[in-house]
């Protein structure tokens, strides 16, 4: 990974930290389907402004099928689970579940491409991982086990969308393939969030964190996001989800006053040591014979 994508890998994590505590503000005066939407269609707005002189929708001819697949697997399923989930769980915790994206990633992978195949370290690593998962669901309970389970359901469709679109959109400008995700994605759930729209005018501050999502966690991020796929590949570039939960645990206890458990940190250690493993990142090393 060169200077420049680890730059970029930086930023991208920062914005989607922050989102998680963008996402808890706007649940708590509007629904999931409607913060979904709002994200979708202010980061639509942001792109589509950027769109004049760079190619236009050209480059989408011929994949509208991948790119509504794209829109509902990466943008309008986790998007909305994402919500739910914030309605019962802190937004650092949700971040720190989210993180078994690459365990996910890594085992999809070996499904696809047999050369991909789960061994040796990488296998320990995968089983790390997931002692790291099973630690941080299995000490909710009732309403929080549900959308601890919503969460995993969102590391699972991320790791799912990255391999699709690493093999779909290769080619493709990160401009129009950000665009045409989430205006599909937008177009989908529009009619939940229709049907949810608020009663009374939500206080300035849901509306101002929804806006912020749109323009940085779905637009800016998204842009950056498909260029690092570009530039790194898919394996480097869902490594942002090591940063991510750090970024998320930090403003979700300085913005929310929320608190950081030693079970959250433990699992985050489990599940971030599993990624470097599973992921070729670390490796283990044969204890040294003494001579």
């Amino acid at each position: 990974m060169t200077r420049r994508d680890a730059t970029v890998l930086l930023v991208l994590s920062a914005i989607w930290g922050a989102s998680f505590l963008f996402i808890k503000l706007g649940v708590d005066a509007f629904e999931p389907s409607v913060v979904a939407f709002g994200r979708l269609f202010f980061g639509s707005l942001l792109l589509l402004a950027l769109l004049p002189g760079r190619g236009g929708l050209a480059p989408l001819r011929g994949h509208l099928r991948p790119i509504v697949v794209l829109g509902a697997l990466n943008n309008a399923i986790p998007f909305w689970l994402l919500g739910f989930a914030e309605t019962r769980l802190d937004s650092g915790l949700t971040a720190v579940i989210q993180a078994a994206a690459p365990i996910f990633t890594v085992v999809l992978a070996s499904r696809i491409d047999a050369s991909q195949r789960v061994a040796g370290a990488r296998l320990v690593g995968v089983a790390v991982g997931f002692v790291g998962v099973v630690l941080l669901v299995g000490v909710q309970s009732g309403g929080e086990l549900i959308a601890a389970v919503a969460v995993l359901g969102v590391a699972f469709c991320y790791a799912a969308s990255v391999l699709f679109a690493g093999v779909t959109m290769r080619g493709i400008p990160a401009l129009q393939v950000s665009l045409g995700q989430l205006t599909c994605a937008a177009v989908l759930i529009s009619p939940f969030a229709l049907l949810q729209r608020p009663d009374s005018a939500p206080p300035a501050k849901a509306w101002l964190a929804v806006v912020a999502l749109g323009v940085l966690g779905s637009g800016i991020a998204y842009l950056l996001y498909f260029a690092l796929i570009a530039s790194a590949g898919a394996s480097r570039a869902i490594l942002v989800t090591y940063l991510v939960p750090a970024f998320a645990l930090v403003y979700g206890t300085v913005f929310l006053d929320e608190t950081v458990t030693a079970v959250a940190l433990a699992g985050l250690a489990l599940v971030l040591t599993g990624t470097a493993l599973a992921t070729g990142l670390a490796r283990l090393r044969p204890a040294s014979v003494p001579s």
